[in-house]
C-alpha cells in the first residue's frame, strides 16, 4: 500500500534528558525523525528494503572558533574623585535627612557620619565609574546604623542609594570630561 504523504514521521522511545537531585522530576524529550520517501515511486512504505535517507546530504559546517569573550576592565577609583564625591554626598545626605528631626533627633550626625564613611570607602576602593555602582555599599550603610542602634536606618539608607543612582555616575562622567581636556 502506498502513503499519498510527501514524508513520515516517527517517535523514538521517549528518554530522560535531564534529571534533578532534588526532586524526582523528569523532562521528557521524544526524538522525532522526518524521513523523505523513496526515491523511486513504485516502493512503498511497507517495503522492507526502504531504509531512511536524511533530508539533506550536505555536511553540517565546520564549528568555526569563537573569539574570547572580550572583558571590559573599569578604571581604578581615582581618590581626588572619591574625595569631592564624598563631600557633595555628605551635604546632600544632611539636607535631605535634616528635614525629618523627628525621626533622627540628636543622632542625625551620627547616622551621616556612619553613611558617609561607608560610601567614602566604597568609593575609594571600589568604583571605577558607570556600571560599578553597587547596592551593598548601602546595604552595609544600613547594617551599620542597626547595630549601632541609631535610629532611621531604612530612611537614611535609601536617601543615601538615591541620590548615588541619580548623581555618582554622572559626576565620574562629568569629571573624566574635565580631566582629559
Amino acid at each position: 500500500m502506498a502513503s499519498s504523504s510527501s514524508c513520515v514521521s516517527t517517535q523514538a522511545p521517549v528518554t530522560p534528558a535531564k534529571t534533578s537531585t532534588s526532586t524526582t522530576l523528569l523532562i521528557l524529550r521524544t526524538p522525532c525523525f522526518i524521513l523523505r520517501p523513496p526515491s523511486n515511486p513504485s516502493l512503498s512504505f511497507s517495503s522492507s528494503s526502504f531504509t531512511p535517507k536524511p533530508i539533506s546530504a550536505k555536511p553540517f559546517p565546520s564549528r568555526r572558533r569563537a573569539s574570547p569573550p572580550q572583558n571590559y576592565v573599569y578604571p581604578d577609583p581615582i581618590p581626588e574623585f572619591a574625595n569631592a564625591e564624598t563631600q557633595k554626598f555628605k551635604t546632600a545626605l544632611f539636607k535631605k535627612l535634616c528635614k525629618d528631626k523627628d525621626t533622627f533627633g540628636d543622632d542625625l550626625d551620627a547616622v551621616i557620619d556612619v553613611c558617609v564613611e561607608v560610601f567614602s570607602c566604597f568609593l575609594h576602593n571600589e568604583y571605577g565609574g558607570p556600571g560599578t555602582l553597587l547596592v551593598e555599599p548601602f546595604t552595609n550603610m544600613f547594617v551599620t546604623l542597626k547595630e549601632k542602634k541609631l535610629p532611621g536606618a531604612p530612611a537614611a539608607a535609601r536617601a543615601a542609594l538615591l541620590w548615588a543612582q541619580n548623581h555618582v555616575d554622572d559626576d565620574w562622567e562629568v569629571w573624566n570630561s574635565y580631566s582629559q581636556k
